[in-house]
């Protein structure tokens, strides 16, 4: 689960006002958006965050399950206007040092991109994962060729761990991406990153 970023409005705009049109142009979306605790009717407004090629879409049943089973781990941005700016899915599991919150999902309607709602909502299931479940780190699957995407991810400090191959239906591998929390003191979610390992041996 991932996505793509376009450029901003403002890119093609130079120097210094370039930058205070940049600047203006993230506060200002920044401002307009409020997290809050995903709703089973937001599910019905999904479509216009859901369009790019790398955003997974899922069935109704789908986000039904992570709704009722961690309500919590379920968030979206809000506008001023009540539109969808973006929302996020998620799930904690694993046993022992194991144990993790997922991103499942996680999406933002073209408009809102390059203003940080991803960043916040990234921090919120963060936060959730930590302080909530004590949980030692948190992971997500993300297309080697989404290359924004995996730089996103690394600004915020996760890092490729594991290669699964052929997760994307056979057809593309997965980076399985990781960032310890404050639990994992030693950083052991991390150590031997660089495996290679089958869809089947994630399951075991």
């Amino acid at each position: 689960s991932s996505r793509r970023w376009r450029a901003s409005p403002h890119q093609h705009l130079g120097g210094e006002r370039g930058t205070c049109a940049r600047t203006w142009a993230f506060l200002a979306a920044s401002a307009m958006t409020t997290l809050r605790p995903m709703l089973v009717d937001d599910l019905f407004h999904f479509n216009g965050v859901n369009l790019d090629h790398f955003t997974e879409t899922f069935n109704m049943s789908f986000y039904f399950h992570y709704l009722t089973r961690w309500p919590e781990c379920c968030a979206v941005a809000e506008a001023v206007d009540g539109t969808i700016a973006g929302y996020i899915i998620g799930k904690v599991e694993g046993q022992g040092s194991e144990w993790h919150g997922h991103v499942s999902a996680i999406s933002v309607a073209p408009e809102f991109r390059r203003t940080g709602v991803a960043n916040r909502l990234m921090e919120y299931l963060e936060e959730i994962s930590e302080k909530a479940h004590d949980a030692y780190f948190v992971d997500l699957f993300v297309r080697p060729s989404n290359k924004a995407a995996i730089a996103f991810y690394e600004g915020l400090g996760y890092v490729v761990y594991r290669t699964v191959i052929g997760y994307y239906s056979g057809e593309e591998d997965a980076n399985d991406m990781r960032k310890p929390l404050p639990r994992d003191k030693e950083g052991r979610s991390i150590k031997n990153a660089g495996m290679r390992v089958t869809p089947e041996q994630l399951e075991r």
